[in-house]
């Protein structure tokens, strides 16, 4: 990986660099309160890298959660990210092995990232797109350690610091919502959302709301597709 694809990719990973440390430590500082120390918080991180499932996992692994149980619930946590893969199947195509990782390493955040970013000019378009992955994790992975000795060395009380991830990805899609050249997806999925919470509650909520968001995407496809071409061919000032 040469310098100017990792000068490319870096600045477009800072937002995720400020939020995944704090997340990151926040997962570390649980993880340490529940009595496992940091060789675990690296191990969880490098291998499972989901940070909700993460965050779940750390719930499970306090109540002694069975193996069925934990595939189950992550399984449910981290179904939206199906939706992910689907739509991610163009920019992966052509990566080879690395599609492999391109697959694993396809968070809330760095998708986001990979579904707006786009490489410059003279910047190998994979490459790109792998190291804005692999430097995401390497952000995790840090963050999960950092917290885990701080929580070690200093103690802390753990409540509430799971709403940083929320945070994080609140403050990504404002991004995304102030660049975006129609807001009709963001809305679609904003009352979807709604329209699922008030049909099922808090706790059924996201299986419904996937599937119309996935439905409604899929019929209005073609208008979408047609409005970025337009916006393409738009001459330039």
């Amino acid at each position: 990986m040469d310098r100017k694809t990792l000068a490319a990719a870096f600045p477009v990973t800072v937002p995720v660099l400020m939020g995944y440390l704090a997340i990151g430590m926040a997962f570390g500082l649980m993880l340490q309160s529940a009595g496992y120390g940091v060789g675990w918080a690296v191990l969880m991180s490098a291998v499972i890298y989901a940070g909700s499932g993460q965050y779940l996992g750390v719930s499970l692994l306090a109540a002694g959660a069975s193996l069925p149980q934990t595939a189950f619930l992550t399984l449910m946590i981290n179904f939206r990210h199906l939706v992910y893969g689907l739509s991610m199947l163009e920019k992966f195509r052509g990566m080879g092995r690395r599609k492999l990782y391109m697959i694993f390493s396809l968070t809330d955040e760095t998708y986001a990232l990979l579904s707006s970013a786009r490489a410059p000019e003279g910047v190998d378009e994979h490459d790109f797109f792998f190291l804005v992955s692999l430097l995401n994790q390497s952000y995790w992975i840090l963050g999960s350690a950092v917290g885990s000795l701080l929580g070690s060395a200093l103690g802390f009380d753990t409540t509430g610091v799971d709403f940083a991830m929320t945070a994080l990805f609140l403050v990504i899609a404002v991004g995304q919502w102030r660049s975006a050249d129609s807001h009709l997806p963001a809305l679609l999925g904003g009352g979807a959302t709604l329209a699922s919470l008030l049909a099922v509650g808090a706790e059924d909520m996201l299986l419904p709301a996937l599937a119309v968001i996935v439905i409604a995407l899929t019929l209005l496809r073609p208008r979408l597709d047609t409005g970025e071409t337009r916006e393409e061919e738009k001459p330039c000032p």
